[in-house]
């Protein structure tokens, strides 16, 4: 691929990465008696084509790929890895990318709109939909050699700014003015920005905040949401003051070459109440043998019932991983292009683990009141068990 006008404009993925991930695919979609996957969501684009434009993907078990462009052609043009790269036809014109014999067209009803689903059942009367969304995102799950390299680069970048938060915090401060800098940070590292989230109805900030904003419940499916500014964006720091003794959450995921880690740390001005001190001693606990247990073919919902007993043994089982009464229903979820990947350390989660699986461990305590305590770390599952992304020392930071 050739560069684009700005020179800063590099070929994000290796083109062998592109071949073996579309190989792959249609060695599931022949199993599942598919004709072809049809893609519309703009990080699935990206995962089979390497551009991020606006297009529709498809993609034949026989035949060749063919990337069709809404928005930008020129730039798709310039970045696909997939060389048939068509302006998007008229409706009239359509049908005939699929060919006669298509018959049964794999489609991600995860994320696609029902409005999209009609108009292609309407132009397509004679062929049969299926959902492959499972398929893509198992296939997906498993990151290959090259993608560890960009997840391990984005683990370092962010443990890096992690590192710098000391220096950002200052007594007195909101918790906004804190997130604000680390955020300046962050982008300035090239780390920031997007989070991806997959799931419906689903958006975030990053996590900087303090004391009971911490521990609030609230609608974003993790243990931990903040108060945030405004009820239209109830997410994250709010305008409150950092005070003394108040637990700091900060939980950020970094961002490299479309590749997502996950990691939070706590940090206090002055000690801490001795319960949140004895939560976080579980947490690091619970941490420890999760990484352990990381290991190809044990199930995540094994997984999340050591770590939920480890919880209950320490007594505070009614705090583990959310407000009480409303938790967040998993330890560790999948990371990738997307902050919200499979597999996840859930009960009835049964799916057996897989080397080059890549999870973001995440075992948090809530007090209402009181605050927020825990500990996130990113690891690769290893025959040796995790293998930590995001290195940077556990402790608490007291200030």
């Amino acid at each position: 691929m050739s560069k684009g006008t700005d020179e800063t404009m590099t070929t994000s993925i290796p083109k062998e990465e592109i071949t073996g991930r579309i190989e792959k695919l249609r060695s599931r979609l022949a199993a599942a008696g598919l004709d072809g996957a049809l893609f519309h969501y703009g990080v699935d684009i990206f995962y089979f084509t390497g551009t991020r434009q606006n297009c529709v993907l498809w993609l034949p078990v026989t035949g060749t790929p063919v990337l069709l462009a809404r928005k930008s052609f020129s730039r798709a043009r310039q970045e696909s890895l997939i060389e048939d790269v068509r302006p998007f036809p008229s409706s009239k014109d359509l049908p005939q990318i699929f060919g006669e014999n298509a018959g049964k067209i794999g489609l991600t009803y995860d994320v696609l709109p029902v409005q999209h689903f009609n108009f292609y059942r309407s132009l397509l009367p004679h062929r049969e939909f299926q959902d492959l969304s499972a398929i893509n995102r198992d296939l997906r799950s498993v990151k290959s050699l090259w993608e560890l390299d960009q997840m391990r680069m984005s683990g370092k970048l962010l443990a890096d700014a992690f590192s710098r938060i000391p220096g950002l915090l200052r007594p007195g401060m909101r918790e906004l003015d804190l997130a604000a800098e680390f955020e300046h940070l962050l982008r300035r590292a090239g780390i920031g920005g997007y989070l991806r989230i997959r799931g419906f109805n689903q958006e975030i900030t990053g996590i900087a905040v303090a004391g009971g904003n911490a521990a609030l419940a609230g609608c974003f499916d993790g243990p931990i949401t903040g108060r945030g500014h405004w009820t239209a964006a109830p997410y994250g720091p709010s305008t409150d003051m950092i005070c003394e003794g108040q637990p700091i959450m900060v939980d950020y995921g970094g961002f490299y070459n479309g590749y997502i880690v996950d990691m939070s740390r706590v940090f206090c001005f002055g000690r801490m109440d001795p319960e949140l001190e004895h939560a976080f001693s579980a947490s690091l606990a619970i941490q420890e043998w999760v990484r352990e247990n990381l290991l190809p073919g044990r199930t995540c919902e094994e997984i999340f019932a050591g770590a939920a007993r480890m919880a209950e043994d320490a007594g505070i089982s009614a705090n583990f991983m959310g407000h009480p009464g409303e938790p967040a229903k998993f330890v560790g979820h999948g990371v990738g292009l997307e902050l919200d990947e499979l597999p996840i350390l859930a009960p009835k989660f049964k799916v057996p683990l897989q080397a080059g699986n890549v999870i973001a461990v995440e075992p948090k305590f809530l007090f209402p009141g009181k605050g927020a305590v825990g500990i996130e770390n990113t690891f690769n599952v290893t025959e040796k068990g995790g293998e930590l992304l995001t290195a940077l020392p556990d402790d608490i930071v007291c200030l």
